[in-house]
């Protein structure tokens, strides 16, 4: 147990970062889960078969003292970091070019920032174990959608997630980004309703995320995009 993998992930108290957390934890990794909602935190690790494999961490994931916080305390609690997830993530429907440019910050902010600082803070570690770096972007991370700021700050992460490999590849770190079509989960909320059609469901996104997490050593997947059958763009 106490040699056992630990994975970080932010944005993981519920959709697809719980369904990770869940499968993660499933196949005898320890997990850490970082949210905002401490009572939404608090049933998720509740509700966990190995509640001494799960700890729940409140934090901002666009805040630098927050995710130096987090990482610190994971690796305290476990003593050592295998792999984290950028999972974190937020959304506006609106428009660069008529939208409400009050409602953007957030989410760049959580979108962009957010990954970088996860990556910043937790290097180091990640270093020691030869660990790796899931990003989870999305679809809108390379079919551009008219004025979509939202898809724009994950062209953003499609970026992040390439320049970043470049930069560790030499210390034997992997990075893999997931970017997943339609999902069903809370995302859909702050966008008006659920799209019609089939929709991935967030155990099926999870499978990619701890299946790029548990590749054999040496073999580094860098880009995986996964769709519902069915969506068209």
């Amino acid at each position: 147990m106490t040699d056992s993998p630990v994975t970080l992930i932010t944005g993981g108290s519920s959709g697809i970062g719980a369904a990770a957390a869940r499968l993660l934890l499933d196949r005898g990794h320890r997990v850490a889960v970082t949210g905002r909602n401490r009572d939404r935190l608090d049933r998720f690790t509740g509700s966990c078969e190995r509640p001494e494999a799960v700890l729940g961490l409140t934090a901002d994931a666009a805040d630098h003292d927050a995710m130096h916080s987090v990482v610190e305390t994971a690796l305290k609690r476990f003593g050592r970091l295998d792999a984290v997830v950028a999972n974190a993530g937020s959304a506006t429907p609106d428009s660069v070019i008529d939208g409400d440019p009050t409602r953007w910050h957030e989410m760049v902010l959580t979108n962009v920032l957010g990954p970088a600082l996860l990556i910043r803070h937790s290097m180091e570690a990640l270093r020691a174990t030869r660990g790796r770096i899931v990003l989870v972007g999305s679809v809108a991370g390379f079919i551009h959608t008219p004025g979509n700021l939202y898809g724009a700050t994950k062209w953003a992460m499609t970026g992040l997630a390439e320049n970043t490999r470049r930069a560790v590849t030499e210390h034997g770190v992997g990075v893999t980004l997931i970017a997943p079509g339609r999902a069903d989960t809370d995302f859909w909320e702050t966008l008006g309703g659920r799209p019609e059609g089939l929709l991935l469901t967030p155990e099926q996104v999870a499978e990619s995320i701890v299946w790029a997490i548990c590749q054999p050593p040496g073999v580094d997947v860098n880009t995986v995009v996964v769709r519902p059958i069915g969506q068209p763009v």
